[in-house]
């Protein structure tokens, strides 16, 4: 009995330091999972505000080539009115110029008006020469316009790839406690590009449940079901509202009884109550 009490007490010390252990680092990893949760929340959110801003961008810049556009159709217009104009000019001066033969008189008045319509002439020539320089200005601004969208479209990947590596560190942390992380694939079409997520198909597995919450701001929202049921990271939710699309929700965070996802290709703004299932 004694040595059984000694064994027994050995065993109950190393379980309870070892539980104290693994406790710890439990702790710890949640801390780290909460710090980078919060990182991913503010890149999305930096993102959605670069998102916001391009378009709005693209919207004005869209503006300004139209009206560009209608102002350059009307200089057109003018300069082909100020061609047709110089022909007529010419045609009279030349209409003139056998009145002059008749009479002297004709002659000082047809002299008189090819000097009027030749300096309208240069009138219209020094239009023309504006009116191309006006149109090379438009040119000018239309390519510096299309180098900011440019620059915009390659913050907007940076940020994406940014992204991408916080949810990568984010899966290697939740690896230890049994979660199954979300399968990221990096596609680069060509060198000079920026890795990119391959898109998540989630499995038909027949999972259905409801939205509980939703966060406009972050485009993101909770669901019903969770590990318990069999959702696990990565997955893909489609959220209807019966036979209406409304968007995809695609799984970032699970408990046993809850997920939290990203809302994707938003149709019409999801609330809760909305049916979420991996299959239409």
């Amino acid at each position: 009995m004694t040595i059984s009490s000694i064994f027994l007490c050995g065993i109950v010390v190393t379980y309870v330091a070892l539980a104290d252990n693994y406790k710890e680092q439990y702790n710890d990893m949640k801390t780290d999972r909460d710090s980078f949760k919060e990182t991913a929340e503010s890149k999305t959110e930096q993102y959605n505000q670069k998102d916001a801003e391009k378009v709005a961008i693209e919207n004005k810049l869209n503006s300004e080539i139209a009206k560009l556009n209608t102002e350059i159709g009307t200089l057109k217009g003018q300069l082909k009115d100020f061609e047709d104009q110089r022909k007529n000019w010419l045609q009279r001066v030349s209409d003139m110029a056998s009145v002059v033969e008749t009479t002297t008189q004709t002659s000082k008045e047809t002299t008189k008006l090819m000097m009027d319509k030749e300096a309208e002439l240069n009138k219209l020539k020094a239009e023309r020469i504006k009116l191309i320089d006006q149109f090379e200005d438009t040119s000018t601004t239309l390519l510096e316009k299309l180098a900011v969208i440019q620059t915009l479209e390659k913050e907007k990947k940076q940020l994406i790839e940014e992204k991408v590596e916080l949810q990568n560190r984010l899966d290697k942390l939740l690896q230890p406690t049994g979660r199954t992380p979300a399968p990221v694939v990096t596609i680069t079409p060509k060198p000079t590009e920026i890795a990119r997520p391959a898109p998540v198909i989630a499995k038909k597995i027949g999972l259905k449940g409801q939205v509980t919450a939703v966060d406009t701001k972050n485009k993101m929202a909770s669901i019903s079901i969770g590990t318990a049921d069999g959702v696990k990271e990565g997955m893909k939710f489609h959220v209807t509202r019966g036979d209406k699309f409304i968007c995809d929700m695609l799984i970032i965070d699970t408990d046993a009884e809850e997920a939290v996802g990203a809302l994707e290709l938003v149709q019409e703004q999801p609330r809760p109550g909305d049916t979420v299932s991996t299959n239409l």
